[in-house]
């Protein structure tokens, strides 16, 4: 056992094989289930004082039996004998008493993964509770130390994770994950000597905290946002070029990938029913699923099925060219699974050869949006509308903060006037990608 006191992956495959096997005894067809383990630390510190100190450890079982097209789910953390026959018994009488539905049932034998490779996700912090607080000082100390108009601080916040899981089904297959995910951020607050007050913050996140930015250079880079944003102004009504920066670009992308996947599709919620092989970016815009990067936010050989991943473009040239389809969804589209039951494994978009400063100067004139508030997306019609705030570019250069404003448009419409992708890629996330610029945006303000 590793030292942080969670199992190894495959010391997890006799217990979900007792629960398939004791499916098989009560008579269901089909079943499926996954065991995970879990433990992480996180710290929040404000002031230079600890806020909080956590440790987590978690374990759950999850199941799915079928009776022929009838299906049942459980769940539970009681993993002895008693527990897991409580589970079992509670799926089994869901089952008994749910319509048939003759799209359920696991994915295909003949889709599920048969390679493992090693995409180097687990890599443990060795990090002591004080080292933690430790960390989580500096960051914030360096953020009240950029400037005296820094005047509050919301804290400094870091958490270290580590997980195992394992899922098996009644095909055969057996999956084993182990991963880690580790976080450091900082938010501060500025003040002007008309009492007006901004606020902003930075982060750095990964698989490898050896990886992580330094916590003086996350805090650092938070106080200076956060005295950016001093002296902002509001816009009058107008439409103008808008520049994305990468973190806020990627929902750009969210938004797309929410509009391909199966569920908005098969229920025809999604205002790309019917686009396949149709133009719907710009065709500077190409998108790749690339589920082997090593260290990946989301790289998996498998999905939550079991389902082989692959690398494939779903946007190529602005043209649409996949869907994102677990087995449930496909079989109700008359399609075949992707291999996509749980989302997009790490999403690429492609970039152009512009940094941020060049793609500002290239803009000439426009908003920046460096943060955008509200949730005011329409996924049936593509209607987009979100509060923003960032800064205004004239004659090639920042201007001014911008607060308050209002972006607007319609989704299919705005991925078609993407004139430039940045060099300025941010591979935290699922979905790496640099900024992005997008001609004629109404924007409303005073």
């Amino acid at each position: 056992m590793p030292a942080d006191g969670l199992p190894l992956s495959a010391d997890l495959e006799p217990l979900v094989q007792r629960v398939l096997d004791a499916a098989a005894a009560a008579g269901a067809t089909q079943a499926e289930a996954s065991l995970s383990h879990s433990r992480g630390l996180s710290v929040s510190v404000r002031k230079g004082e600890v806020e909080s100190l956590e440790f987590q450890r978690d374990r759950g079982l999850s199941m799915t039996v079928y009776f022929g097209h009838r299906k049942g789910s459980a769940s539970t953390g009681d993993l002895s004998d008693t527990g897991i026959r409580q589970a079992l018994e509670a799926a089994c009488a869901i089952a008994s008493v749910t319509e048939k539905d003759p799209y359920s049932g696991l994915a295909d034998r003949d889709r599920l993964a048969t390679q493992f490779p090693d995409l180097q996700l687990d890599h443990p912090w060795d990090l002591t509770p004080d080292q933690a607080i430790d960390l989580a000082r500096a960051c914030e100390a360096a953020a009240l130390g950029v400037d005296a108009r820094i005047s509050q601080t919301e804290g400094a916040g870091l958490s270290t994770q580590r997980g195992v899981s394992i899922y098996a089904n009644s095909h055969g297959f057996v999956g084993r994950r182990s991963g880690t995910q580790h976080s450091l951020s900082c938010a501060v607050i500025a003040t002007d000597p008309a009492g007006n007050m901004q606020r902003d913050y930075w982060y750095d996140g990964g698989r490898d905290a050896r990886l992580l930015d330094s916590a003086e250079s996350i805090g650092r880079r938070a106080g200076e946002r956060t005295i950016a944003r001093l002296g902002a102004r509001r816009l009058s009504t107008r439409t103008a070029p808008v520049l994305f920066v990468p973190q806020m670009a990627r929902g750009l992308f969210g938004h797309f990938i929410g509009a391909i996947s199966g569920v908005a599709l098969y229920r025809r919620a999604s205002f790309l029913v019917d686009h396949m092989d149709k133009p719907v970016f710009s065709d500077i815009v190409t998108l790749e699923q690339q589920p082997f990067i090593p260290g990946g936010s989301s790289s998996s050989a498998f999905d939550q099925e079991g389902v082989a991943t692959t690398q494939r473009h779903l946007v190529e040239s602005g043209v649409l060219r996949g869907w994102l389809l677990g087995s449930y969804s496909a079989r109700k589209l008359g399609l075949a699974t992707t291999g996509n039951a749980g989302g997009v494994y790490n999403l690429i978009a492609s970039h152009g050869e512009l940094g941020y400063e060049q793609l500002i100067r290239d803009m000439g004139e426009g908003l920046i949006v460096t943060e955008l508030m509200g949730q005011g997306v329409n996924g049936v019609t593509g209607d987009y509308s979100r509060g923003a705030a960032g800064f205004w570019v004239e004659n090639g250069e920042i201007a001014y903060p911008v607060e308050n404003a209002t972006i607007a448009g319609n989704l299919l419409d705005m991925y078609q006037r993407i004139r430039a992708l940045g060099a300025d890629v941010d591979t935290r996330g699922n979905i790496r990608c640099g900024s992005v610029l997008i001609d004629g945006l109404q924007m409303a303000g005073e």
